[in-house]
């Protein structure tokens, strides 16, 4: 882990580290099970954010305002969150056009979410097919 992103998350609640630290690991599984190449790993906006060539942009956060929550944010102008949407409707919770909510003490549904990020990680080869051809 970036030390960065160590730091970062080291001062949240111990839960919200949980939950983060296994999307981190989730997204560089789902990186490497689909040969995507090397995840770039840094801040952006004080949040991890995570970034394969071909990609679209994700960034995972805990926030103080909602601390019962971690968000998984996708770039709002992508079809992505409206996409996932439509296939996991009543899988996630969502924030907009922008995140995925997961609660702190709900256990991650591994495959839908693993979908979702395979489709970001894929963005620019996907983009034009209907449902980013889920």
């Amino acid at each position: 882990m970036a030390p960065e992103i160590q730091a970062k998350f080291a001062t949240y609640p111990v839960q919200a580290q949980r939950q983060l630290e296994y999307v981190r690991g989730l997204i560089f599984t789902v990186a490497a099970e689909n040969a995507l190449g090397t995840v770039e790993e840094n801040l952006k906006w004080g949040e991890a954010s995570y970034l394969v060539k071909g990609g679209s942009p994700i960034r995972i956060d805990w926030k103080p305002k909602t601390p019962a929550v971690i968000q998984i944010y996708f770039h709002c102008q992508t079809s992505l969150v409206e996409t996932f949407k439509e296939i996991y409707r009543d899988e996630f919770s969502y924030e907009g056009k922008r995140a995925l909510v997961l609660p702190l003490d709900a256990a991650i549904k591994k495959g839908p979410l693993s979908h979702c990020l395979q489709l970001a990680l894929k963005y620019h080869s996907l983009k034009h097919l209907p449902l980013l051809g889920a």
